[in-house]
């Protein structure tokens, strides 16, 4: 029987030594390699690089390939991160509870430690070795559209656009399928483009489907925390986004229909699983966790 609790933990293990390794790099008397280490190795539930062994390892996909797949996308959401926390988005000074990395060094150094960081996980899916050429390019280009303006960075423009005003719960989900959305997506399909089974069109739909409601139910249930978490657990500022004024499931639905919309979702993407003709436990164990979390 498949536990999560087992799984898990092996699976952060494995990405978190794989990132060390990779970012072993000289930057002479810069510290721009402490603090890309200090933005990716700090900690994290390391829920992308989980979506991207589950998918590649439910359809026979390399595990040393799908290293260099869960460490990109792990590197593009470090870099969000250490972006978001700066004093021009959301002006953080806690993450994973530690200080933000702008805290930790300097603004400067923060910024061009994302930047780094961006190139880096574009720089590793080139690297994976055994892929055709045609399965490298679907790997940049899966990524590159999931974190830029049709993705990752377009939500966050909408979310800092949105601060301060009233937007309905269809614009909020615009926001949030790209926001946060857009990347599980991602991770979800490089572990399908690592495997045989990178041209089925009709897998990667399915997939797509279960992806969007599991990316949508991870950010109601962040929304949740934000009111009803602890700091030291969450690894973050509790109420911080009540405190900038943002648009959340909980503030539009209230928070028990927030936690009705989380338990809906969950059950969107457990039915996408059903017509998937492989063993799916993994992505049904993780899309409980996403829902139940406590930080």
């Amino acid at each position: 029987m498949y536990q999560l609790s087992h799984d898990l933990p092996q699976l952060q293990q494995r990405i978190n030594a794989f990132l060390a390794e990779q970012l072993n790099v000289d930057t002479l008397s810069s510290p721009l390699a402490e603090a890309m280490r200090y933005g990716v190795l700090l900690g994290g539930k390391r829920i992308r690089p989980f979506l991207v062994y589950a998918t590649g390892r439910m359809l026979g996909a390399d595990l040393n390939q799908l290293d260099y797949a869960a460490a990109s996308v792990e590197a593009i959401h470090a870099y969000s991160l250490i972006h978001d926390d700066l004093p021009a988005m959301d002006n953080d000074h806690l993450r994973r509870g530690q200080p933000t990395c702008h805290i930790a060094f300097d603004e400067a150094t923060a910024i061009l430690a994302g930047d780094a960081l961006q190139a880096f996980a574009f720089d590793l899916l080139t690297q994976a070795p055994d892929l055709l050429a045609e399965q490298k390019l679907a790997l940049v280009k899966t990524l590159s559209q999931a974190a830029g303006a049709k993705g990752m960075c377009l939500g966050q423009s909408l979310d800092l656009i949105a601060e301060q005003k009233h937007i309905s719960l269809l614009e909020l989900e615009q926001i949030h399928r790209n926001k946060t959305g857009a990347m599980l997506s991602a991770a979800i399909q490089l572990g399908r483009i690592c495997s045989s089974h990178f041209n089925n069109t009709a897998l990667e739909h399915q997939l797509q489907r279960y992806a969007e409601a599991i990316g949508l139910a991870f950010q109601v249930q962040d929304d949740i925390l934000d009111i009803e978490g602890e700091s030291e657990i969450i690894g973050k500022t509790v109420g911080s986004d009540l405190l900038a004024d943002k648009s959340t499931y909980p503030k539009l639905l209230g928070l028990a229909g927030a936690k009705q919309k989380a338990q809906e979702l969950y059950q969107t993407a457990i039915a996408e699983l059903d017509d998937i003709p492989f063993d799916t436990s993994a992505l049904r164990a993780i899309a409980e966790f996403v829902v139940n979390r406590k930080s």
